[in-house]
């Protein structure tokens, strides 16, 4: 029944978001014709079309059709310390008279990958790259080459970027391909686990332990839900990795500076292998970076071998850039100079949480909040699904209610959720913000069940 009143909501909601932004429905129009899906990211598309972002400050991203939205989206959750934070307009204004790319190394370089090692030990080397997707490419590449076994074990819903090793499992259901031009053959030697299941998980892990050469997990996943693993869960995948000679990597390339100045790996006392990051490290420029043991990165080491004796890992043209390694040295710094912040956060993203379900509860839709820290999504629980803590209870929710709200949020009350993403919280956001956000999230739900 919800669904119905759902969708006569949402011709509602269309309208009056296509009433005041019809530059941004021109422009997409016009893209579309040069650029599939008018977007070189798939997820920034959301019906009937997205809005063109014109810039954005602090809390605001602001449209061509003069619409201020607040947002909670951030950069797909990277920009901690909101738009365009002072801390890093200025670096980047000195930075950038001196060079945008040296296509050389650069002091820049070693001050970031020390910070980096300092607040992170367990990264007691790493390598630079231009995005998550080359980061976690190269780390089961060293897993593959240190271990000398092949089989990679991912999540059910695990993201990990665009390379093919890891385009499995990652969307419902879970036993389709990922779409046309992979191969069935190039992921022969990937098996998906089933999140914060620790049974299922050893079930299949003992099905391949002795070819096992990795397991690789978001300690929260990201976008199958906002789901947090389970203390016990993570520590029994490091457990199985340890005990079966595979490494053990854990991708905080979402999570890493997010949730603490140490990573989630701190916050669920983590040794890992190896383990990725991105988003925030790069202070809102684009990187990635793979980090990890001594005796495993220096398997990229090529100086004095032979291409067969060392693991091939590029970075790419703009690796090392002095713009990304010095936004993202000035941002590491801010953090560690503040690092209150993180209660702060933690306490405004429990609020959205718990308020939303509240709201949305008494008006009889059941959802569930799921997150931690500053991160957050909300999930229309349908009849059976009592609790969300995989990506399969992800896909047993409504998707169509929760595109909805977001939707709704966007369109009548100018608050920017990407459309089924989970939401990130800055250090510009604030209590009224989230006050906001739990009023507006009552209206719709008020609307929902009196429509």
């Amino acid at each position: 029944m919800q669904e119905q009143q759902a969708s006569r909501l949402l011709s509602r909601y269309i309208k009056h978001y296509e009433s005041k932004t019809k530059r941004s429905k021109q422009l997409f129009e016009h893209a579309s014709s040069i650029i599939p899906s008018g977007t070189s990211h798939n997820i920034r598309y959301f019906e009937p079309y997205p809005f063109f972002a014109r810039m954005a400050s602090g809390k605001y991203i602001y449209d061509v059709d003069g619409n201020a939205y607040t947002d909670y989206w951030m950069g797909h959750w990277s920009l901690i310390l909101g738009h365009s934070p002072k801390v890093v307009v200025d670096v980047l204004r000195e930075r950038s008279v001196e060079g945008t790319i040296f296509g050389t190394v650069n002091e820049h370089v070693l001050r970031l990958a020390e910070l980096i090692s300092k607040l992170m030990p367990r990264g007691e080397m790493l390598r630079f790259t231009n995005t998550g997707s080359e980061a976690t490419m190269y780390a089961v590449r060293l897993a593959r080459a240190y271990t000398g076994k092949r089989m990679i074990a991912k999540m059910e819903g695990g993201w990990h970027g665009f390379n093919t090793d890891l385009m499995h499992s990652v969307n419902y259901p879970f036993h389709m391909p990922e779409g046309k031009g992979i191969l069935e053959e190039e992921l022969r030697y990937v098996v998906a686990l089933p999140f914060n299941d620790i049974h299922g998980s050893i079930s299949i892990l003992d099905m391949v332990r002795d070819d096992l050469a990795c397991i690789i997990v978001e300690p929260l996943l990201g976008g199958a839900g906002c789901i947090p693993g389970d203390r016990d869960y993570l520590h029994a995948l490091q457990e199985y990795a340890r005990k079966s000679g595979a490494l053990f990597i854990l991708d905080e390339i979402v999570t890493g500076f997010r949730l603490s100045l140490h990573g989630a790996q701190h916050i669920y006392s983590l040794d890992p292998d190896l383990f990725t990051l991105g988003k925030i490290v790069g202070g809102g420029l684009p990187i990635g970076v793979v980090c990890g043991l001594k005796e495993v990165m220096r398997l990229a080491d090529a100086r004095g071998k032979t291409k067969g004796d060392w693991v091939s890992i590029g970075g790419g043209t703009y690796s090392e850039n002095p713009l990304s390694m010095s936004a993202g040295v000035a941002v590491l710094e801010y953090l560690t100079r503040n690092p209150y912040i993180y209660s702060r956060l933690e306490m405004l993203g429990d609020e959205a949480r718990r308020s939303i379900d509240k709201v949305m509860n008494e008006h009889g839709i059941r959802v569930k909040s799921t997150g931690i820290g500053s991160l957050f999504l909300t999930h229309f629980l349908k009849h059976g699904v009592e609790d969300v803590r995989s990506a399969r209870d992800v896909a047993m929710c409504s998707i169509e209610m929760q595109r909805l709200y977001h939707f709704a949020l966007l369109s009548m009350y100018d608050i920017f959720f990407l459309p089924n993403k989970l939401g990130a919280i800055s250090i510009e956001h604030d209590n009224i913000d989230i006050r906001r956000l739990i009023d507006a999230s009552e209206r719709i739900a008020s609307d929902i069940a009196f429509s």
